[in-house]
């Protein structure tokens, strides 16, 4: 077995748990948004911070990966940007792309809304980019869930892959 592979594979699953609850909460905080006769910036604020959450897990999840398996992550000031960039290289020999190329350009959108909530000030937070994204959130999330697990698959696979030489 290899211990590494394996303790990747749990922590992706593990964190594709908490990255749902936060999506499941940004639709629900914008929802209540659009329908609020009262406190609507309330709403859109708790759907901000989820969004923020889902990008924040998502990246959290990319960095253990490239610390694990690629040497570590990219360097610099444009060092997140670079980060997706990474996710969607396969690693001959050490591993398969970690997500599409277009799961990565969707998921850049979400990383520079995540750095404006990060940075700014939660008045000057555009409803209207928050209602976007929250649109495109489910189907990325579908996305980016499905690809997720199909690497934690692939870091169990090969994990197990010296448990199968006969001796």
């Amino acid at each position: 077995m290899i211990p590494a592979y394996q303790l990747l594979a749990q922590r992706i699953r593990e964190d594709l748990g908490d990255m749902e609850r936060s999506v499941h909460r940004a639709e629900r905080a914008w929802q209540a948004a659009e329908r609020a006769q009262s406190d609507q910036d309330v709403y859109i604020d708790s759907a901000a911070l989820n969004l923020h959450s889902f990008y924040s897990g998502s990246e959290r999840l990319f960095e253990y990966t490239a610390h694990q398996l690629d040497g570590g992550p990219p360097k610099g000031d444009a060092w997140h940007r670079e980060l997706l960039r990474q996710m969607t290289l396969e690693v001959g020999g050490v591993r398969p792309a970690v997500i599409s190329v277009q799961t990565a350009q969707r998921l850049d959108e979400f990383r520079r809304f995540r750095h404006v909530v990060r940075n700014g000030y939660a008045e000057y937070l555009e409803p209207g980019r928050i209602g976007d994204l929250a649109g495109k959130l489910p189907a990325l999330w579908d996305r980016l869930r499905s690809e997720l697990e199909a690497f934690a698959g692939f870091l169990e696979g090969v994990s197990r892959a010296d448990d199968e030489v006969p001796e």
